[in-house]
């Protein structure tokens, strides 16, 4: 008899064991970077070489802009762009493959600045290899000391440091001498006190040196006829008018009227000058006004004791006045006027300026400047300096305050000053609604966490430098002479047109009359 073979008893497979999952966690900069998804098996007898990942990051950095032809790299020129993809080069952030290849890593700025211009909050995105740990102390010793790196925040794997930036702050310092219309007046009035009683003969070199001062652009050119070349007045020349113990508020001129025709400009009110400024003049030869004559100043010093500038002061009168200026920019506005290339048609010329205003004062080295902070969406080569060149302008009583609204109108053309660009710098650039879309996963991206450092690196480099250089090179005050009808005759074409307007309105009753 056969045996019966053994049934097999048939089992069901073990059950898996559900487990909850783990809660997403907050990407934070300051935690480790070593890559997520690579486990590293410590119990192997041959420990293998470490590899990092890429990650997406947002880099909090400021920089004094001089020396430098802008942000934005170009080549053949010195920018700070091209330094900073550098010193991620050089730093391990960036491969040998994609040295000096920005879009591979996602590059992308949130502000452009222009040439000489400053930023102590200026923010930049891209994938980079930010461990080991020191990633931030690597960059910095890889960078001029103008050049500073506060430190990076995780981002979105889509964050665009362009894209996502909703507002951009800039600050303009501008000196309260410049706000004065006695203070640094144009050529003309200087050349026309000459051989007078009241010489402003300490403003003769810096007048002639701010009659072609870097910056005066627009959409028209006009042909500028001086009677003085560039040979006979020079800052290195024999002919050169020296001059010392300038006080810093830089006000140069001398401490009376010029002459009745400059009374009758600029309304007889009383120049304001520095103590005991010494000017040497050396057979300067000059024409005079409106005519072929020449007027030869001989060879002398001039020693004069003259008062303090302390009569102009941004009290509340003025400081109303200028807010009230100010303020005409806020709102969406065609600024096509108040940039370079950028036609009246093109909607990139449309921007919206969220506030503008000159609450306080800061003095640095001696000068007082006035803060003034900007906000808007974004701005346009050229567009704070141009807005607040004819703020200035409108100041210092060489244009109506109705210029404003005429220069942002489409079908207007008008040619304005530029003011330097050596008191504007970018303070801050802010990402809100990024901010407020992925706050539960990820780090804010704002500057609190870096106030106190960007402080520090904003008085010791940036204010110190705009202090310096007006001290050194007089940058707003040789703009302020350049800053006339001759060199902008669009200045007065609002009151041209008011005139116009008022003359056919008195015509109109006249025929009416007869």
């Amino acid at each position: 008899m056969e045996e019966e073979p053994p049934t097999q008893t048939r089992r069901s497979p073990p059950q898996p064991s559900i487990e909850e999952p783990e809660p997403k966690k907050l990407k934070m900069s300051s935690t480790t970077t070593t890559s997520d998804d690579e486990d590293v098996n410590s119990n192997s007898a041959a420990p293998k070489k470490q590899r990092y990942k890429r990650r997406k990051i947002a880099i909090f950095f400021a920089y004094c802009g001089v020396g430098y032809q802008g942000m934005q790299k170009n080549p053949g020129a010195k920018t700070i762009e091209a330094d900073l993809e550098e010193a991620l080069y050089l730093s391990g952030a960036v491969p040998e493959q994609d040295r000096g290849l920005s879009k591979r890593y996602d590059w992308a700025r949130s502000a452009r600045t222009d040439k000489g211009v400053s930023a102590v909050g200026q923010v930049v995105s891209g994938r980079f290899y930010i461990d080991p740990p020191g990633f931030v102390d690597r960059l910095n010793s890889n960078l001029s000391p103008q050049i500073r790196i506060f430190g990076y925040k995780r981002v979105t794997a889509s964050f665009n440091a362009k894209k996502f930036c909703d507002r951009r702050r800039y600050v303009y310092l501008i000196p309260v001498f410049a706000l004065d219309p006695n203070c640094h007046r144009d050529r003309e009035s200087v050349k026309a006190s000459l051989g007078s009683g009241n010489e402003l003969v300490k403003c003769l070199e810096c007048s002639e040196r701010g009659r072609k001062v870097e910056g005066l652009m627009g959409k028209r050119n006009f042909e500028v006829k001086t009677a003085i070349s560039e040979s006979d007045i020079s800052p290195n020349s024999g002919n050169a008018i020296e001059v010392s113990d300038v006080q810093a508020n830089g006000a140069l001129e001398d401490n009376a009227t010029a002459s009745d025709s400059i009374k009758e400009e600029n309304s007889g009110t009383e120049l304001n000058v520095g103590s005991e400024a010494t000017a040497k003049i050396e057979g300067c030869e000059m024409s005079g006004l409106g005519n072929d004559s020449e007027n030869v100043v001989s060879k002398e010093s001039v020693n004069r004791n003259e008062k303090s500038s302390g009569s102009f002061k941004y009290g509340e009168e003025e400081k109303a006045r200028f807010n009230r200026i100010l303020k005409k920019y806020v709102g969406t506005h065609n600024f096509h006027n108040f940039t370079t290339r950028t036609k009246a048609e093109d909607p990139a010329a449309r921007r919206f300026i969220i506030s503008f205003d000159a609450a306080t004062t800061v003095v640095v080295e001696g000068i007082e400047f006035v803060k003034c902070e900007v906000v808007g969406q974004s701005f346009m080569l050229h567009q704070i300096r141009k807005m607040m060149g004819l703020a200035v302008a409108i100041m210092r009583n060489c244009a109506p305050e109705s210029l404003i609204e005429k220069a942002l109108q489409q079908d207007v053309n008008i040619n304005l000053p530029t003011a330097p660009e050596v008191g504007l710098y970018l303070d801050e650039c802010l990402f809100t609604s990024y901010n407020q879309k992925w706050k539960d996963s990820h780090e804010e991206v704002s500057m609190k966490a870096y106030e106190e450092v960007a402080e520090d690196f904003k008085m010791k480099h940036i204010y110190s430098h705009i202090g310096s250089t007006e001290h050194k090179e007089g940058a707003v005050a040789l703009w302020l002479h350049s800053l006339n009808h001759r060199n902008y005759p669009d200045l007065r074409v609002a009151d041209e047109a008011a005139d116009n307007a008022k003359n056919t309105s008195v015509d109109i009753d006249t025929q009416a009359e007869t």
